[in-house]
């Protein structure tokens, strides 16, 4: 028995070192254990269910604004990776733009670049550039594939040694449920909490750079996270919350706001 244990910790150990990636500009290592074709698999199965039970705006002229900012920050996101020789992190992107009816101030973006908007946010994002600060944020977190390092560190608990390529195949009921998990549809206290926070504020960064280059004002950012705050007043605390406090987001974003003007051409 502790001979299967130390070899299913020396296969967990090597598959670990062999999967290491680096985030774009955070350059901080992660591990994604699963090949991104699986994860866009997964995410057009989620995705194409979510659409035929969710009803599409009927607004042409708020969908329209989802459209044309996801047109713009679609090119701004390639550009970026193209320039910084991380292309292959959206080499399985077909890109998509949606707005559905849904009174949550929520938005997502799942690998493959499919970007869902929920009506109950536009309040929120007031503007073109308010749409932007929530786009560059999702689609951050499918550039920086952190769903796929939250999927990794839960299979890897659940599964042990069995290889994630055989669970994907045995184990599809359970595999879907950590996939859904990993996107934000359940909520763990304990060892996950601290990665998703960090993911956050990785998200945070990348997407000020992302709206920058589409040509708007990563100082719209405050403004919009301000909005969040006074509209989440009385929401559970940071340690019980995959989210930042927005205040801590919102001195995060100060902080980093040089560095994502220097893209800024409009300043």
């Amino acid at each position: 028995m502790k001979q299967k244990l130390v070899k299913a910790g020396l296969l967990a150990a090597v598959i670990f070192i062999q999967s290491c990636g680096t985030v774009p500009l955070i350059g901080r290592k992660q591990v994604n254990l699963l090949p991104e074709a699986n994860m866009v698999e997964m995410s057009l199965t989620n995705y194409s269910q979510f659409l035929q039970e969710n009803k599409l705006s009927t607004s042409k002229e708020q969908t329209d604004v989802v459209k044309r900012v996801g047109a713009k920050m679609s090119v701004a996101v390639e550009k970026y990776l193209n320039d910084n020789g991380y292309q292959d992190r959206i080499a399985d992107f077909k890109w998509e733009f949606n707005l559905v009816e849904n009174k949550e101030p929520n938005a997502w973006c799942m690998p493959g670049g499919k970007v869902v908007f929920y009506t109950g946010i536009l309040p929120l994002t007031k503007n073109d550039a308010g749409v932007a600060v929530v786009m560059g944020h999702e689609i951050a977190h499918a550039v920086a594939r952190h769903g796929n390092e939250r999927m990794s560190q839960q299979m890897l608990v659940q599964f042990g040694g069995i290889a994630l390529s055989e669970a994907i195949k045995t184990k599809p009921e359970q595999t879907q449920a950590i996939f859904q998990t990993a996107y934000g549809l359940g909520t763990q206290v304990g060892v996950m909490l601290p990665y998703s926070r960090q993911h956050e504020y990785e998200g945070d960064k990348l997407g000020l750079i992302f709206m920058a280059i589409a040509g708007y004002d990563p100082k719209e950012a405050l403004g919009f996270w301000e909005r969040m705050a006074a509209n989440s007043a009385g929401k559970m605390p940071e340690f019980l919350s995959t989210h930042p406090i927005e205040q801590n987001r919102i001195e995060a974003i100060k902080q980093f706001l040089p560095e994502a003007m220097k893209y800024y051409s409009g300043k």
